[in-house]
């Protein structure tokens, strides 16, 4: 097999087992009223949609502590089996949570579950960035990094494009009822298929914990400190804006009165502008450096959040609510990307799991758990439906102003460097 045959494999084998653990995870959020009513049913207008996107939020809580033991066991005995680790772990909450009885049939036992199975999937889920991102960094060329890197971010956007896809199927072929009772299980359990070849994909891996390690691979030693909380920053107001992104479905179908059917839409095409731009932003940045490919569109993104939200609260259109999503999603996710790779470029290869994986659990936990939930919050609190422009002008902002302090960390391409003439004897 070629060098780059591998290659592809050994990222197939990645992001296969990143999109899966990504589907079912945000699926969740997606189909959040119609799980609240099933566990969670209430009398109270909003109460049971508040309770299912806190059990959401739940999930996050036990991300810190995958990063921890999973992304440190990434450290110490490979990149392999912590990512087999948290595979299998994804797979038991994939198939356990979509087949927990209403509350009607089992009464509290069932929000119970619920808990427990989000538990288990935010554990694996913290464990599995780490290791994963550090694999894909170290099994790139020098001068690909930004690209092989992104594609961690571009199967998670593919999962949630089909998600959208397969919920609109489903908003399309089933009525209300329908979808509350045992719609919304087909969905979850869609994603079960693929558990059989991730794992057989995951098997055949290559160690990247092994062998000699390259001078660019570990930058001079010194203010890990710094980077540690410019990544804290930057990580929590990008995590704001990609969640609220995925809350467009609930935003439009709760808060805009839109049908299921054409909220759906949202999540697809949130998704399809993250599966084009996530690798875009990470090509781009091999070719131009990390800070450009950052800033510049988060400059963009900062202009033009309030003028979507209007558009859209004015409007409550499919085609509003697609361009908005379009606009937002494909500004934020430029630059998303690029954002992991220039903090785990950052770190040593004998931390990069597990430093990577806790930075980055740290800042999801807080802000991807609530973010959802405080937006639904804030927009009852206020009765505003502008309330998540606000929310995301004032993460990106900060975003912005944590961007300048990060430094570049791509490597330096040979077509940029100098050229020195030759000298001929005559």
């Amino acid at each position: 097999m070629s060098t780059d045959a591998f290659r592809i494999q050994q990222v197939l084998a990645v992001v296969v087992g990143n999109a899966l653990e990504y589907y079912d995870f945000v699926t969740f959020a997606f189909f959040a009223s119609q799980i609240g009513r099933t566990f969670f049913p209430s009398d109270t207008p909003g109460a049971s949609l508040l309770a299912s996107l806190a059990t959401f939020g739940v999930g996050f809580l036990t991300r810190p502590l995958g990063a921890f033991f999973i992304g440190r066991f990434g450290d110490r005995a490979g990149r392999k089996p912590a990512m087999l680790l948290s595979f299998t772990l994804i797979g038991v909450g994939v198939v356990g949570l979509p087949l927990i009885p209403s509350y009607a049939s089992i009464g509290i036992l069932a929000p119970i579950l619920a808990i427990v199975f989000r538990l288990l999937q935010g554990f694996a889920l913290g464990g599995e960035v780490g290791p994963s991102t550090a694999f894909l960094m170290e099994v790139a060329p020098p001068l690909r990094r930004g690209l092989y890197v992104s594609l961690q971010a571009t199967s998670a956007d593919f999962a949630v494009c089909i998600a959208g896809l397969v919920g609109i199927g489903l908003a399309s072929v089933l009525d209300a009822p329908a979808l509350d009772a045992w719609g919304w299980r087909v969905a979850l359990l869609f994603g079960a298929a693929i558990i059989p070849v991730g794992l057989v994909l995951r098997r055949t891996l290559h160690e990247t914990l092994d062998g000699p390690v390259r001078a660019e691979e570990e930058p001079a030693p010194g203010g890990y400190g710094k980077i540690v909380v410019l990544g804290l920053l930057l990580l929590s107001t990008a995590t704001t804006v990609n969640y609220l992104l995925e809350y467009m479905t609930t935003y439009g179908n709760v808060t805009l009165g839109m049908s299921s059917k054409i909220a759906f839409g949202a999540t697809a095409v949130v998704g399809l502008s993250g599966v084009i731009c996530d690798s875009l932003g990470g090509w781009l940045s091999d070719r131009f450096g990390r800070r450009p490919i950052m800033i510049v569109p988060w400059l963009f993104l900062a202009v033009a959040v309030f003028p979507c939200f209007w558009m859209l609260e004015r409007l409550r259109t499919a085609a509003a609510l697609y361009s908005a999503c379009a606009v937002l999603a494909c500004t934020s996710t430029l630059s998303s990307a690029t954002i992991i790779v220039a903090i785990t470029e950052s770190l040593p290869r004998r931390v990069r799991s597990g430093g990577i994986a806790i930075i980055y659990a740290l800042s999801i936990s807080v802000f991807g758990g609530s973010t959802q939930f405080f937006i639904a919050w804030l927009i009852r609190a206020t009765g505003n439906p502008l309330a998540p422009a606000w929310y995301m002008f004032c993460g990106v902002v900060i975003g912005i102003i944590v961007l300048f302090q990060l430094p570049e960390t791509a490597p330096v391409k040979t077509y940029l460097r100098p050229k020195v003439p030759v000298v001929t004897s005559s």
